[in-house]
């Protein structure tokens, strides 16, 4: 039975640690955190929750990203030399102070997600090798969610060369690489949409009799996730018939 979840806490964290037992953090994406924020999550979580940790943007994406919008801390870094998996000082630094929060938390998973822009030329893929040869990855397993206009025998060469966990959405192509998966459901072309009773039928067969994640980042991200785990937990008891309510 694999590991439901969502991406972020869509509800009060009391809630949602009373109905999942794992979480992707979003805020560590978007700017660094207070420390003290993270010890009091791992404090209040209970003691087998599992925090999943969404890669700084820092790392990952340039300054032209509208997602820095979000971002409040960058006074003192270059912008220039951040993203892309730059082999700089900010972006190894960045990758530092992810692991201290995978620490505090009890992290034992990082997702890097590259942005549609960051292409498979070979200057990009340079920078993954500089970056993923020097960082220090002390048992961490990291997952790739390689987006933008990589073809899936591409992105199984990278995730082969640099061993990370090939992330997808598996309602847009299925996962060519990795011991387990890991989906991030979006939500098909559309954030704000809401899974069918035959989509989540669909998912429940792509993940049967594997392990990994099924983590859902849509708008209803909170109801889908708890009908797939309904779903999961029917067909535990009883044997399939016609999926789940009609």
């Amino acid at each position: 039975m694999p590991n439901i979840g969502c991406c972020g806490f869509p509800v009060a964290q009391e809630k949602y640690y009373k109905t999942f037992s794992v979480v992707e953090v979003q805020l560590t994406f978007y700017d660094f955190v207070n420390t003290e924020t993270l010890r009091r999550w791992r404090e209040q979580a209970p003691q087998d929750f599992e925090f999943i940790i969404k890669v700084s943007q820092f790392i990952t994406h340039p300054s032209s990203s509208p997602t820095y919008r979000r971002a409040k801390k960058l006074k003192e870094l270059n912008l220039s030399h951040l993203g892309s998996f730059q082999p700089t000082k900010e972006v190894f630094d960045c990758y530092k102070t992810t692991v201290e929060y995978a620490e505090i938390l009890g992290s034992k998973i990082l997702i890097f997600q590259s942005p549609p822009s960051f292409s498979p030329d070979e200057k990009n893929i340079k920078n993954m090798e500089r970056f993923f040869h020097r960082i220090e990855r002390k048992n961490l397993v990291f997952g790739w969610e390689s987006r933008g206009k990589w073809k899936p025998e591409e992105v199984k060469e990278i995730c082969t060369r640099f061993d990370l966990i090939d992330v997808v959405d598996p309602f847009v192509r299925d996962s060519v690489y990795g011991p387990i998966f890991y989906y991030r459901l979006h939500g098909g072309k559309g954030y704000r949409k809401k899974f069918s009773n035959e989509e989540l039928n669909s998912l429940f067969e792509k993940t049967k009799g594997k392990n990994g994640y099924v983590m859902f980042n849509n708008i209803a991200m909170f109801e889908d996730a708890q009908r797939f785990e309904k779903l999961m937990e029917i067909e535990k008891w009883q044997p399939r018939k016609h999926g789940i309510m009609k």
